[in-house]
């Protein structure tokens, strides 16, 4: 880019060279920018700098305005203390060093810099090859060559705030047993609800809103869990197709929220969103991703921590730091590793907890931030921080127990006081309801917890997350619509999101006049949200899920911020909303579903096994039926968890066909049906009764739940 904006000088120009203007030593922590009565302390961490300057500019980030250099440095903390330098002020940072790439060091102080500790951004960010430490276009090897270009023009500068108060709200702490979380995205949520202020719509304002709390309350979760609100850059390759990030796994600060979800009140709303959320009884559950950063490879531009300090930041590539140890896909990892990184993500997620008084943390991508030099160890410094942090440890704590590095792989491998996405469970239970053979065995496994993953370390049921579908992939409705991906809008000829969905559109690609097929998908939604509700460990649901919602087929709608990926209310599907509120409820009452240890078959204190499994024909599974591959339907009885409770039978029928079912014995010869997902939409509104012994005819892919009368 030519004009003025590219040929910034490297050095303030004379009217802005340093006043003379009192600079005291400071204190080297806390880090970023703290205001007090008197002034600001600045703190930056930088192990391999040679010399930090700090940069004043204008209200609006348009004009630097004054540098101040640095002089002290206590073991990597370069800190000061400006006297008259208060609330309000905008900022960045320079630093200088060596211009070593193939040593790991990308110092370059033509290059404008975010405070890591930022708490609130100022201007966006305007691509442009200045942003790049190296001379853009020079060549195979252009990110060996230094380039003299100043980035302030388009870079977003740091804004000192005033230390919020700690929130005062009363946590839920909803108990693992009882929780279910409900996955969704800050603006997507929103932005087409009606009844919502367009003012509001897509900020935490508008997740506030009486109109959303009562929805959400009623449906019967007890978390949200919302996609990424860190700020987020948005990806120049995107931009120039005329799409943006809307996922927000692209992390810029880890300590300011995204301001496109902040509306006309700023930092303020989140606390108060939060609070209203707790006084509504739900717990807020943060999407963060510690895990890498915006700053992409050796060829991405140079933001924040790429120029602060490459190689304490960041994993470099072993016996070649010129490149990065990119085990997230992503161009790059945080160097966890290091204990000055590690002290920032844990800072960070106190922040969020103490100030905005989120209750949990869902940490993207978990085994790179506990993976050392030989691979992942479940005994990294990063878990134990956490788990022994007075704030954190009583925190929700999710980790996606995967990356993309070697053995990354890790489910059912993090230490107890985690809890795990559980893909396997995902994978399994679409793939039986599917009609998939030989897999009856992992689907009773599934069904209850995953022991044969989890259960080490006195770990809980609650240790498994279980879901159908989230953000990444298929929605509920596409996933009974459609046997491919149709990721045509994102701009990639659709190579990109997943191929193995394990979907079945019922005979006919995406939507259809056909009302016997849509018949049949809207059986199936409601036999993947009974069996997630009824299966032992901690339910998430997709947000819009329960409404219907499509995004016509595409499995990956990271860069669709718009109609494809907001939830769409319109067209709600009130029937569907009450049978998910209904199985949620159905959850809440019955003890049986919500054990706290792992089913094992010993009796309990009423003298019941707390879990029995049975053929159709109502015999004990042996172990020759739990290898027959063509086996589709199975039997269940779960015994109650608190005395006075009742049991529950469920007859899962996955087959094409309609199967025989005989009532096992039970102590009560009584049955009263709960639910069957064949019946019409009316769903529960005339139970039936059986008797053991009884033969029952369960129809082809349905599920029915029965409850004893004592």
């Amino acid at each position: 880019m030519g004009g003025w904006a590219a040929s910034l000088p490297t050095r303030a120009p004379f009217w802005a060279v340093h006043r003379m203007r009192r600079v005291e030593t400071g204190s080297p922590y806390p880090f970023g920018a703290v205001p007090d009565d008197r002034g600001t302390n600045f703190a930056l961490f930088s192990d391999h700098a040679t010399g930090v300057t700090l940069c004043l500019f204008s209200d609006d980030g348009s004009r630097e305005m004054e540098r101040v250099d640095l002089r002290e440095c206590t073991n990597g903390s370069w800190h000061c203390h400006l006297p008259g330098v208060g609330r309000g002020q905008v900022y960045g940072w320079r630093v200088k060093g060596p211009w070593a790439p193939n040593e790991g060091y990308r110092f370059n102080d033509a290059k404008l810099l975010l405070d890591p500790y930022a708490r609130e951004l100022v201007g966006p960010l305007i691509w442009n090859d200045a942003l790049y430490g190296y001379r853009v276009g020079a060549g195979k090897d252009a990110d060996l060559v230094k380039d003299n270009r100043d980035s302030a023009a388009f870079i977003p500068k740091a804004r000192v705030v005033t230390p919020l108060p700690r929130v005062h709200t009363s946590h839920p702490f909803t108990p693992w047993p009882k929780t279910v979380i409900y996955e969704a995205h800050t603006k997507g949520l929103t932005m087409r609800r009606p009844l919502i202020g367009t003012d509001v719509r897509g900020t935490f304002a508008a997740l506030a809103q009486p109109q959303m709390l009562e929805y959400i309350t009623g449906l019967g979760v007890t978390a949200v869990e919302l996609l990424p609100i860190h700020a987020f850059a948005q990806d120049q390759h995107l931009l120039e197709r005329g799409l943006r990030n809307y996922w927000g796994y692209n992390t810029l600060n880890f300590f300011a929220p995204e301001p496109d979800y902040l509306g006309p009140g700023g930092l303020d709303t989140i606390a108060a969103a939060v609070d209203r959320l707790h006084q509504a009884g739900l717990e807020v559950i943060l999407d963060v991703v510690y895990n890498h950063t915006c700053e992409g490879n050796h060829l991405g531009p140079t933001l924040s921590f790429k120029g602060i300090d490459n190689s304490s930041y960041y994993r470099l590539l072993p016996g070649d730091a010129r490149y990065y140890d990119d085990l997230t896909g992503c161009g790059n990892a945080v160097n966890t590793d290091h204990p000055r990184v590690l002290q920032m993500v844990l800072d960070s997620l106190r922040l969020w907890a103490d100030v905005y008084g989120v209750d949990g943390f869902r940490f993207d991508l978990a085994t790179t931030l506990g993976r050392r030099p030989s691979g992942f160890d479940p005994g990294h410094p990063f878990f134990h921080a956490i788990l022994q942090d007075p704030v954190l440890a009583r925190l929700k704590l999710i980790a996606e127990p995967w990356d993309v590095g070697p053995g990354g792989y890790q489910l059912g491998a993090f230490p107890p006081g985690f809890s795990e996405w559980n893909g396997n469970y995902r994978d399994v239970v679409r793939d039986f309801w599917c009609g998939t053979e030989g897999v009856i065995g992992s689907f009773a496994s599934c069904f209850a917890a995953s022991s044969d993953l989890f259960h080490s370390g006195n770990r809980r049921p609650w240790s498994s997350v279980n879901f159908i579908t989230a953000h990444d992939g298929f929605t509920l409705h596409d996933l009974v619509s459609y046997n491919e991906k149709h990721n045509e809008a994102n701009g990639e000829g659709n190579r990109d999101g997943n191929d193995d969905n394990r979907s079945w559109n019922g005979g006919v690609e995406g939507d259809t006049v056909d009302e016997a097929i849509n018949a049949l998908r809207r059986r199936q939604k409601r036999n993947l949200i009974a069996t997630l509700f009824l299966s032992q460990g901690v339910p998430m649901l997709l947000a819009g899920d329960e409404l219907g919602n499509s995004q016509g087929g595409n499995n990956n709608a990271y860069c669709q911020d718009n109609e494809i990926a907001w939830v769409d209310w319109h067209k709600a599907d009130p029937n569907l909303i009450a049978f998910v509120t209904g199985m949620a409820a159905l959850r809440k009452g019955h003890s049986a579903l919500s054990h706290a240890e792992f089913l094992s078959g010993a009796r309990n204190e009423l003298g019941q096994p707390d879990v029995a499994w049975f053929t159709p024909a109502g015999d004990r599974m042996s172990a020759e039926e739990w290898e027959k591959p063509h086996i589709k339907c199975l039997m269940v009885r779960l015994a109650p968890a608190l005395r006075g409770e009742t049991t529950l039978l469920v007859m899962f029928n996955a087959s094409h066909v309609d199967i025989d079912f005989v009532m096992p014995p039970h102590d009560s010869n009584a049955w009263h049906m709960l639910v069957d997902t064949m019946r019409q939409e009316d769903n529960g509104s005339h139970p039936r009764v059986t008797q053991t012994g009884d033969t029952l005819v369960v129809s082809g892919r349905s599920l029915s739940v029965w409850e004893s009368a004592a």
